[in-house]
């Protein structure tokens, strides 16, 4: 019998070389590794943010500085591991948010709008979280949008729909993670009556009638154990040894979110680098931790394509970034850090036809508030002028919130940006519902307010960006990592390889 086992066990040693071997030849860099599982991990991941998207900020940061004619790297640029990874999904060569999300968390592909299941949304597959949980580690979840949105899903729920906020919310609470934080939950009390509407996947659109009102989810968060903090004051006191814990940003915006860093007022709103610290307060202990920080709100930047709200959302991101790196200055020998993304969006281009070689970052600066409000002021401004509304009245407002028209700015507009200022204004001047869509109005406008679109595309035109897509697309995202195991992220690979990187690190602890 001894003998039996023993020649079982030589079998399997053998065939699993084998497939190590089987693809090139050699064994992979995964299989070969033995080194320490690292006590503290942290995995960001910046939604839609793609190489163009911190490029465009750090040249926005260079421009700042009127002796910089280059870049000024972000944090994340720092990290000294580069690599990159394929996107796409099981059943659609570019991906959505859910899809990227659970090859991120889980190591498998699966179908679109699918979380943490296979694609035909039978089976869930563990998540690198539920593992690191099994492993003795402290987990923390962290975003800028709902803690129940696609991505943070991905690492604690198991549900054929990303569109099922309700019982997402139930997973949640049933995960036994140790820390949530950021956005609120969309559905509390129970699902939209449209399950599929994916513009309320961006916060746009108003509030679903419940098809069956449900016990509340953040009552039954709270007999299972979690405390609910959704206050500066009580923010601020919580301490070292404070477990399960459920902390939701004071104020919420349109799609239970942070607000866009670009609208954030200090001192009232709590910002991501500020939820990441406090994650790291808690979550250290002798046993360590892993946490999943998520930038949420590049994405929904980007399907705006809203140049400089997504500049001061990675700007946002990033110094979450760097409150992970003051901690791997302190823990060098026992900490990895990866800064990831699940897919970009918007086909953010650094250069545009219009402007030739030309670019001149600088001038987003003159934008101070994000589309969503933007967009905001201009239904406001149409319910109270529902038949006199003025054109000049639409110039005043984009000069005042975007800089256009100020010839002292370089930001004077031609009669071909005026004509298109005033088409779209027009529209806009009619309720979106009532207008006539077509496809011409989806490549003009996407799904968004026509006149805050257009002054979104003319300031980052004349920046020098231009965009080709109001979705995703399919470009090659990077990893940049350090520390603990860093090097296996290298190289070009695939999505699903994040995670089982991941895997093959921490299974010696």
């Amino acid at each position: 019998m001894l003998t039996l086992t023993r020649t079982l066990k030589q079998f399997m040693a053998i065939f699993l070389l084998f497939i190590a071997f089987e693809s090139n030849g050699q064994p992979t860099e995964r299989e070969l590794y033995e080194g320490k599982a690292p006590k503290y991990i942290f995995y960001f991941i910046g939604d839609g943010m793609g190489l163009s998207q911190t490029i465009a900020t750090e040249a926005y940061l260079g421009a700042l500085d009127s002796t910089n004619l280059g870049i000024k790297k972000l944090n994340l640029s720092t990290l000294p591991y580069l690599g990159f990874y394929t996107t796409y999904a099981a059943n659609r060569f570019i991906t959505g948010s859910a899809a990227a999300g659970t090859a991120l968390a889980t190591g498998h592909k699966t179908s679109i709008g699918t979380i943490s299941m296979d694609k035909d949304r039978l089976h869930p597959y563990k998540t690198i979280a539920e593992m690191a949980k099994e492993k003795g580690y402290k987990v923390g979840i962290v975003s800028t949008v709902s803690i129940d949105h696609a991505t943070p899903a991905t690492f604690y729920a198991h549900q054929p729909s990303r569109n099922m906020y309700y019982e997402i919310s139930l997973d949640l609470s049933n995960s036994g993670f140790n820390y949530f934080a950021g956005g609120g939950l969309k559905h509390p009390e129970g699902d939209g009556a449209i399950k599929e509407n994916s513009l309320s996947n961006f916060g746009m659109g108003g509030k679903e009638e419940i098809l069956k009102k449900e016990k509340n989810s953040i009552d039954i968060a709270q007999e299972r154990g979690y405390r609910i903090v959704n206050n500066r004051a009580d923010f601020s006191q919580l301490k070292k040894g404070d477990d399960k814990i459920i902390a939701i940003a004071p104020v919420l915006a349109s799609g239970s979110a942070l607000p866009y860093s670009i609208d954030q007022q200090n001192g009232a709103d709590i910002s991501l680098a500020e939820f990441t610290q406090k994650g790291i307060d808690l979550l250290d202990n002798p046993d360590g931790f892993f946490m999943m920080v998520e930038g949420g709100k590049i994405d929904w930047a980007c399907h705006a394509n809203d140049a400089a709200t997504v500049i001061n959302e990675v700007l946002q991101f990033d110094n979450a970034v760097a409150q992970a790196l003051a901690f791997y200055k302190k823990h060098p020998t026992e900490t990895l850090i990866l800064v990831a993304a699940d897919h970009e969006t918007g086909g953010l281009a650094l250069g545009f036809a219009g402007s030739h070689y030309k670019s001149d970052f600088a001038l987003l600066q003159h934008q101070n508030i994000s589309y969503e409000n933007f967009t905001a002021k201009i239904a406001t401004y149409r319910d109270a002028h529902p038949s006199d509304y003025k054109f000049a009245d639409g110039l005043e407002m984009v000069h005042e919130h975007f800089g256009l028209g100020d010839s002292t700015k370089n930001l004077t507009l031609s009669a071909f940006e005026k004509q298109q200022l005033e088409t779209a204004f027009k529209k806009s001047m009619t309720k979106l519902d009532d207008l006539k869509k077509d496809d011409q109005f989806y490549l003009l406008y996407g799904s968004y307010d026509p006149f805050t679109v257009t002054a979104c595309h003319i300031l980052a035109q004349k920046a020098g960006i231009g965009w080709t897509s109001y979705s995703h697309t399919a470009s090659p995202i990077p990893v940049r990592s350090i520390g603990v195991g860093a090097k296996l992220f290298t190289g070009y690979f695939d999505n699903t390889d994040m995670p089982k990187n991941l895997m093959k690190i921490i299974e010696s602890k």
